[in-house]
């Protein structure tokens, strides 16, 4: 029932900016001036896919439209697009908690890879259509696999280090009547 406190929660929700910030630092970093022939995952996405499923109260909607919209800024991306997206996605996930929660690992994860494949390619369609200037599709795909892949370390982590649980049926009771 601690997990349910109001401290608790507004804890994470100061917890997911500040990690998401770490990121975004660490993302920005210049370690290597070439350029590179992959793409690393993208773990704020994996992160926010995570919580949404694990724990939506810790991840609000406006929570996660500004670190976006941030991220959006910072990564000198269209603004707003990815961030629209991500709201989307994460918004389709919060309402897929109720039946997954009883489900093993694995159907979170098909979910999961299916909402950031849906995410991926709508992003890359959106700007085909208005003509952005894009990565080459290699490149976006190695990012989605590997987004992919990275998933189940993200979700062991925010489990284990930062105690980002499945909510039980009794906190979901107990969240809902608030």
């Amino acid at each position: 029932m601690a997990n349910n406190a109001p401290a608790r929660i507004w804890v994470m929700r100061a917890a997911f900016p500040a990690l998401a910030l770490v990121i975004m630092f660490f993302h920005l970093l210049p370690l290597d001036t070439l350029p590179s022939r992959w793409a690393p995952p993208d773990l704020l996405l994996a992160l926010v896919m995570a919580w949404s499923m694990r724990r939506p109260d810790y991840v609000p909607t406006v929570l996660i439209a500004l670190t976006f919209l941030l991220a959006d800024l910072l990564f000198q991306r269209p603004p707003g697009l990815m961030a629209l997206l991500v709201v989307l996605a994460c918004s389709f996930l919060k309402s897929q908690v109720q039946p997954h929660r009883e489900t093993a690992f694995i159907g979170e994860w098909v979910t999961v890879a299916m909402t950031i494949t849906a995410v991926t390619l709508l992003n890359r369609l959106i700007l085909a259509v208005l003509g952005v200037v894009q990565p080459s599709l290699g490149l976006i795909l190695i990012q989605m696999v590997a987004t992919l892949l990275i998933y189940p370390l993200v979700a062991l982590a925010s489990q284990s280090l930062l105690g980002v649980r499945k909510l039980s049926p009794a906190e979901a009771e107990a969240l809902g009547s608030r």
